[in-house]
């Protein structure tokens, strides 16, 4: 989604801030300032006023304070007690936080995380150590009401101190009440605040804790079915755990979680402006001064907070390295295996090299969970976790907690599900095992399998560094260079950055002797870390900024360091910056990848065969194969009508856009016609299918495909893909700039004409592969076209973004898809068509006037050039061929109204 401010207009209505107050704001959405109580206007000043006087006004509203129990009354010799930030007593059944008159105003961050799951949830991804809600809070005490408010805020807008206008952000975001308690007595010296905390631990009250409402469940918690189960207070944050239950559909479902209040820095870090040509997870930020014309909008880096000590900046400033006043440490869970622990540790720890060109030794560290330790929580903000799910699911992600206020990560967490092995062995087995005995077997050796471990370690801890997916990086590589066994022992990898979805080199063929197949931490990872974590001795963000941008300009034209943001795999427009591509041409890489798995297809039996087992893992094997094979034509795909998208600035000599070159876009065409159109048969017939059909893992058990079915509707999704309105009209953007130059629409149509009709232009008898390919080529060609045909919809040009800004500004990093099989090749690519490109939160829009475009044209000259063909091929003397030569003219002239 776009992070640009989209002004309100009179359109959005009433219903939009309805909408807004009742679904909750963003993070990040409407901020505010919030006026702290003074300590001479505090509680216990008016207490002592309210001491010396002798009469209370019995028509005020509110409650005398010497309603108010004594402290001994409430917090009585039964109590226990944890101290802390703040103090937790526990009476019998009641629990009680006891908070200093000095943090009432200060700035707290709840964090909530799921602790465990039972089976059902587990299933659907949701494991322990997920935080699923954070909110920024402040404690108010109410001398009048006798309460203590909860207020969230949002510290995103800033005004220029002494300006004017500053008084209007103080009074123009205020702060919203999300919960109130009642103050059951003062502490003993009356600098403190007790007050009744249950409701919003055992699932009376979700405003503090909306687990359920959060993760889309329907229904709150049962309180007669949820309770708190354990409290803890340590200096800087406190942790209350609960049981939280609820019912749906008749099924009961109950969850631990860990609530943790952690007390932020009085002084937050000193953010550091984001660049879009460097990938970082950021936070939105808005600042306010007289002098402006329009308002400033800055994002926020998302990172740890690394600062020299302050007896060594000078060596700092001087080029020598140092340890940072506070490492970043990473604990590993013990539940994980022991034989997995060091590669673990080791991924974690190879980001050290990308922190010395910070400046930092010793700045990342791993370290074993201590297991006897009574306060180590793994569910504690203190502690930075490798949590290990014991799961089916085949995955990792490496979410992060950021104080809002300054985009400092405080807390992060990788959650890796013990399944992802399965993925991991499948990429090996299907990518690499042409040209690596060790990865042939069913099962690897542990050695084998921590190397890839590793990997996904350094992957997934890049993350919660603050690193975004940089899919452009794997283009810097030459295809050619990937069969190079020096180059890529200099390269030490697939890509200059672990963070691209590089996985495993497919290139490399048999004889070239190349061992660096995985991905590693490269050339861009280290200069990223550099960027965003050298400390620079300036005042102010602005300060900054010229130092840099020097930093930045100094690669601005070296492909090594660029970045290449992830796109929606729907609407891929810049073909070199792919998920799972490797080097600098789609067609040469899938090529090469074409002739491994032509190897690999007849060796299925042999590499999973077990004695007295069933085909189960040959058929899954195959599915993977597949599954490449339409990785490979995708990547292809996206060089027809594609756009290399870049993020320029004043003083580049770089283009925003530039088409793919035409030899390119006619080769990408040529490859699906020799791969995709014509019957691969090596694929399609494969032996293996006498004993298996490619099967796919669901929720609902293993899913057997006939070889027909599936191609049949893989096909369907590559010319869905193809045909799109969008892609014809990026050509037709190219045409109207470049003219012949371009690869026009009408090129591309006639040259898929001739490949999926070559055998009828020829008279031949068709195949059933052949015949429902020409089916899905017409059929998908009837389907865009009566797409764009379709009455215009009451939706405008900006209805695809948040108007209210609710959403999307502080964005938690993306899931990390390890699974074997991409879900576009299961869906049917005819039913969905994202309009928005998602291309580093810029939406590119070509296709919203397509009734009045040639695409339009195009399309219905195709057909009626499809039509011209078979009706003077309708004659031929195949049945069959003839049947589905009638059948197609009739869809034809139905689709198009032709009356003969």
């Amino acid at each position: 989604m776009n992070l640009n401010t989209i002004t309100p207009t009179k359109s959005i209505g009433k219903l939009m801030i309805i909408a807004c107050i009742l679904g909750g704001m963003h993070a990040n959405s409407l901020a505010s300032e919030i006026h702290s109580t003074s300590p001479e206007d505090g509680i216990f000043n008016f207490w002592k006023k309210k001491k010396k006087e002798t009469k209370v006004d019995s028509t005020t509203s509110s409650k005398s304070k010497s309603d108010l129990k004594a402290y001994g009354e409430v917090i009585t010799s039964d109590a226990h007690t944890k101290q802390g930030v703040i103090n937790i007593h526990r009476v019998k059944k009641d629990y009680y936080f006891e908070i200093a008159d000095s943090l009432m105003g200060r700035d707290f961050l709840l964090v909530n995380k799921i602790s465990k799951v039972p089976s059902q949830v587990n299933e659907l991804g949701l494991n322990k150590g997920i935080n699923y809600q954070n909110l920024l809070i402040r404690f108010e005490a109410d001398t009048l009401e006798e309460k203590i408010w909860v207020k969230t805020y949002h510290p995103y807008y800033e005004g220029k101190e002494g300006d004017a206008i500053t008084q209007s952000v103080k009074d123009n975001y205020i702060p919203s009440v999300r919960e109130a308690f009642e103050l059951a007595c003062v502490g003993k010296d009356s600098t403190s605040y007790v007050f009744k905390v249950n409701k919003v631990f055992d699932g009376s009250e979700k405003s503090l804790n909306d687990l359920f409402g959060v993760l889309g469940m329907p229904g709150s918690a049962i309180k007669s079915l949820s309770k708190i189960s354990a409290a803890k207070s340590f200096p800087e944050n406190v942790i209350m755990k609960s049981l939280l239950t609820t019912k749906a559909e008749g099924i009961t479902v109950s969850i631990e979680v860990t609530s943790n209040i952690v007390l932020l820095a009085e002084e937050p870090m000193k953010p550091r402006f984001a660049d879009r040509r460097i990938g970082y997870f950021t936070t939105k930020h808005f600042y306010y001064k007289d002098d402006q014309q329009a308002v400033e909008n800055r994002e926020f880096v998302n990172r740890w907070r690394l600062e020299p000590k302050k007896e060594d900046v000078e060596k700092y400033l001087a080029g020598e390295l140092v340890e940072p006043k506070k490492q970043i440490v990473y604990y590993i869970d013990p539940s994980t295996p022991p034989q997995w622990r060091q590669a673990i540790k080791d991924g974690i720890t190879d980001w050290q090299a990308a922190f010395e060109q910070a400046g930092f030794k010793n700045a990342i560290i791993a370290k074993d969970a201590p297991v006897d330790d009574p306060d180590f929580d793994g569910d504690d903000v203190r502690f930075s976790m490798i949590t290990y799910a014991a799961s089916s699911q085949a995955n990792a992600m490496g979410p992060s907690v950021v104080d809002p206020r300054s985009g400092e990560i405080i807390e992060a967490d990788v959650i890796w599900w013990h399944n992802v092995m399965t993925a991991l062995h499948s990429w090996i087995r299907i990518q690499t095992g042409s040209i690596d005995p060790k990865a042939r077997d069913n099962k690897f050796t542990d050695e084998h399998m921590a190397h890839a471990i590793r990997f996904v370690s350094s992957h997934e801890i890049g993350h919660t560094l603050g690193l975004m997916h940089n899919m452009g990086a794997s283009y810097a590589f030459p295809v050619d260079s990937l069969r190079s066994k020096t180059f890529t022992k200099r390269m030490g990898g697939t890509a200059p950055s672990i963070m691209d979805y590089a996985r495993f080199n497919y290139v490399a063929q048999p004889n070239d002797g190349v061992k660096n197949i995985t991905p590693q931490i490269g050339v861009y990872d280290k200069y990223a870390i550099a960027w965003a974590y050298r400390w620079i001795d300036k005042n102010t963000p602005w300060d900054e900024l010229q130092v840099l941008g020097n930093m930045i300009r100094k690669h601005e034209n070296d492909p090594l360091y660029h970045y290449g943001p992830q796109q929606s795999g729907k609407n891929t427009i810049d073909p070199s910056a792919q998920s799972e591509d490797l080097g600098d041409n789609s067609m040469k890489a899938g090529r090469y990848g074409l002739k491994n798995l032509k190897r690999i297809v007849p060796e299925v039996e042999k590499w999973t065969y077990e004695e007295g087992v069933s085909y189960e893992k040959a058929g899954k094997m195959m599915m993977g194969v597949i599954g490449q094979w339409f990785t490979y034509a995708n990547h292809v795909i996206a060089n027809i009508g594609g756009i290399y998208l870049d993020q320029p600035v004043y003083g580049e000599n770089k283009a925003a856009y530039a088409h793919v070159e035409k030899a390119k876009q006619k080769d990408a065409v040529q490859y699906i016609i020799d791969e995709v159109v014509k019957n691969p048969e090596w694929i399609t017939n494969a032996e293996i299918y006498k004993k298996t059909y490619p099967i796919r893992e669901s929720v609902i058990g293993n899913i057997e495909y006939a070889p027909t079915t599936l191609f049949r509707d893989l096909n369907s999704q590559l010319f869905f893909s193809i045909l799109k309105d969008e892609r014809l009209q990026r050509m037709l953007q190219n045409e109207a700039m470049n003219g012949k130059k371009a690869y026009s629409v009408t090129e591309m149509m006639k040259d898929l004409h001739n490949g999926v009709f070559a055998k009828t232009i020829k008279r031949q008898k068709l195949d059933v592969f052949t015949r429902q390919m020409q089916k899905n080529f017409v059929d998908n060609l009837i389907i865009t076209h009566n797409k764009t045909m379709v009455k215009t919809t009451k939706k405008t040009l900006h209805d695809n973004h948040n108007h209210c800004g609710c959403g999307h500004h502080n964005r938690m990093p993306m899931l990390c898809d390890y699974a074997v099989k991409s879900k576009d090749m299961f869906d049917n690519g005819s039913e969905v068509e994202d309009m928005e490109s998602k291309y580093a939160d810029r939406n590119i829009f070509y296709a919203t006037s397509g009734r009045v475009s040639d695409v339009v044209s195009v399309k219905r000259g195709e057909l009626m050039r499809i039509r011209d063909l078979l009706r003077n091929r309708v004659t031929i003397y195949d049945e069959a061929t003839k049947f589905h030569y009638q059948d197609l003219l009739l869809r034809i002239e139905e689709a198009l109204n032709i009356h003969r």
